[in-house]
């Protein structure tokens, strides 16, 4: 559905439902993600989950799979999208690690970006990180995103307290970006 030079973003489809279960369950993916504490997933429940929203019919919520050479790495999306105040809250994980490190994910980010400002004319997009996640940090930044502010000591992860990093960009300033 959005295409950049490398990566494309599209409906999650079953087939993608075992590699999630699969990043859900590497705990090298799940601490890189950092929030909740990382918990085991039966890939039962995930597929009942997807089954379920599926049969509600509809459009897809704004989540997408990310696809690197036709390959599912990962996904992204939007979500708490609030109609009157036009803002999103925006996540990605990269759940194949030989990806990670390699722009990707700031690809990624970058058509989620487009897909929030020129197609659902939102009008700011948010994220929190927790502060031990440089990579995903400096990613976040090279596509426009701002350090808002920050939780100390707000999330648990591996085993000692981080920071939370509350980023966001707006429709202004992603409009202002420099072109290549």
């Amino acid at each position: 559905m959005l295409r950049g030079e490398r990566v494309t973003l599209r409906g999650i489809t079953r087939d993608d439902l075992a590699h999630l279960w699969r990043f859900n369950n590497d705990l090298v993916v799940e601490l890189a993600g950092g929030g909740d504490p990382p918990r085991p997933q039966a890939y039962e429940r995930l597929l009942a989950d997807w089954e379920r929203d599926v049969a509600r019919g509809g459009r897809d919520a704004a989540f997408f799979a990310i696809e690197v050479e036709e390959r599912f790495i990962g996904q992204c999306g939007l979500a708490d999208i609030s109609e009157t105040h036009r803002t999103a809250m925006i996540g990605i994980a990269i759940g194949e690690r030989q990806f990670w490190g390699k722009g990707y994910g700031r690809e990624a980010v970058a058509l989620l970006l487009e897909y929030a400002f020129q197609h659902r004319n939102l009008r700011r997009v948010w994220l929190w990180v927790h502060a031990d996640n440089e990579r995903g940090i400096r990613a976040y930044r090279a596509c426009g995103f701002v350090e808002e502010g920050r939780l100390r000591q707000h999330v648990w992860s591996n085993g000692r307290y981080v920071d939370a990093v509350y980023m966001g960009v707006l429709r202004d300033e992603w409009l202002a970006r420099e072109m290549p």
